[in-house]
């Protein structure tokens, strides 16, 4: 093995061993409101997209913090975490 080969499967080992150990680091993901929202109806993204009003790609970009949406939006959002029932029967 040369200087840019790499052995990763040893390299997962140590990790491996290294959070046995107590080694490593804990990482906080933070969820969108976008993909929260969308995971509390338990929709898929071109559904809920859809029933937002909004392309598959615009719902990706908010989900993934790309972009944020704008204040209507939001408040669809919103609607979505606190109260999923009215906004399917109002919109869908």
């Amino acid at each position: 093995m040369n200087d840019k080969e790499r052995d990763v499967w040893q390299e997962v080992l140590d990790g491996v061993q290294e959070i046995k150990a107590g080694g490593g680091r804990r990482l906080t993901v933070k969820v969108s409101p976008a993909m929260e929202a969308r995971s509390k109806i338990g929709m898929p993204q071109a559904q809920f997209a859809k029933l937002l009003g909004v392309s598959k790609r615009t719902l990706q970009d908010w989900e993934q913090g790309r972009r944020n949406p704008s204040g209507a939006a939001q408040s669809l959002l919103t609607l979505a975490l606190k109260r999923p029932d009215v906004l399917e029967e109002v919109l869908g």
